[in-house]
């Protein structure tokens, strides 16, 4: 019995998510670990069915799309545990690592956050790593517990000690999406703050599949708030951590070239391509300009 996990609860962030991907990811979390689905919208459609499914489930709404990091900022209001896992609903958890997570309570390892690991053919994606390398998932040593000592992880997934945080709003809410976790890190380490990468914390991340993006006839709409917010958290990171006129050097290449793709891309009547390049120079135009993340599209 994994009696410390009474100590834990899950925090899905949701927004229009297709039920079966998010099934799939409730069936994998532990059954005695209470789960908050933070829905970013005024409704979620399948709320009585997934209480039917699971007890120990509830469901909250933030009334309007708040985003990645001000979404979970939400859920972590709602939370009374001392830990909490957050993850997208696109994940999915491997069968033993709600018992590898119980030994790291059990143990009351000290630590800020913790990030999981993708199986070992998967790992060319990002899942750890430190500030000063540029390479995916360095070599680093683990300790008896599994665990490897790391300044960031990917936010897919990330494991709260919320008695290290002495404020729910954890996340900078000026993100909308992208470089919130990288934020995060960087802000938990530069106050000396502890960030592990669990080597025994496994998931199988199905990417793009949280929201509206696994709908074919939002696929333009997905393409457009993607890059468009990609640039604009870039430029933005950039400049919150090392100034304006250094965000501003290292971006100017990146804004000409969007701009000059765009239009060759729109010559060659590639849609998808263009809408790409036109959104992530209109993000990083306006974040230069000192404007709020404030591009969304309307879904029905």
């Amino acid at each position: 019995m994994l009696n410390n996990l009474i100590k834990l609860s899950v925090n899905i962030l949701t927004y229009k998510t297709n039920a079966n991907i998010l099934k799939k990811c409730i069936n994998s979390i532990d059954k005695s670990i209470p789960i908050n689905v933070i829905e970013n919208s005024k409704f979620f459609i399948d709320k009585s069915y997934f209480k039917k499914i699971r007890k120990n489930l509830k469901v909250y709404h933030t009334g309007t799309n708040f985003g990645f990091g001000k979404g979970h900022n939400y859920g972590f209001s709602k939370t009374n545990t001392r830990y909490v896992l957050i993850c997208n609903p696109d994940v999915i958890f491997n069968k033993d690592y709600f018992k590898n997570l119980n030994k790291l309570i059990k143990n009351d390892i000290k630590f800020h956050i913790i990030g999981s690991q993708y199986p070992k053919k998967e790992m060319f994606k990002p899942a750890y790593g430190l500030f000063d390398k540029k390479e995916i998932n360095p070599i680093i040593k683990r300790n008896k517990f599994g665990l490897q000592s790391v300044d960031w992880v990917v936010g897919c997934t990330m494991l709260f000690d919320l008695k290290r945080f002495k404020t729910n709003k954890i996340f900078d809410e000026k993100y909308f999406m992208f470089y919130e976790e990288t934020d995060l890190c960087k802000r938990v380490i530069s106050r000396n703050g502890i960030i592990y990468s669990g080597c025994n914390l496994l998931i199988n991340h199905l990417g793009e599949k949280s929201s509206f993006a696994a709908i074919p006839k939002y696929r333009i709409d997905y393409v457009k708030l993607r890059n468009w917010h990609l640039m604009w958290s870039s430029f933005y990171f950039t400049k919150k951590h090392k100034g304006y006129l250094y965000s501003f050097i290292i971006h100017l290449n990146s804004l000409i070239k969007n701009f000059l793709k765009y239009f060759i891309f729109k010559f060659f009547f590639q849609p998808e391509k263009s809408a790409k390049h036109l959104y992530r120079f209109l993000g990083l135009i306006n974040s230069m300009r000192g404007k709020k993340s404030f591009f969304r599209v309307k879904i029905k």
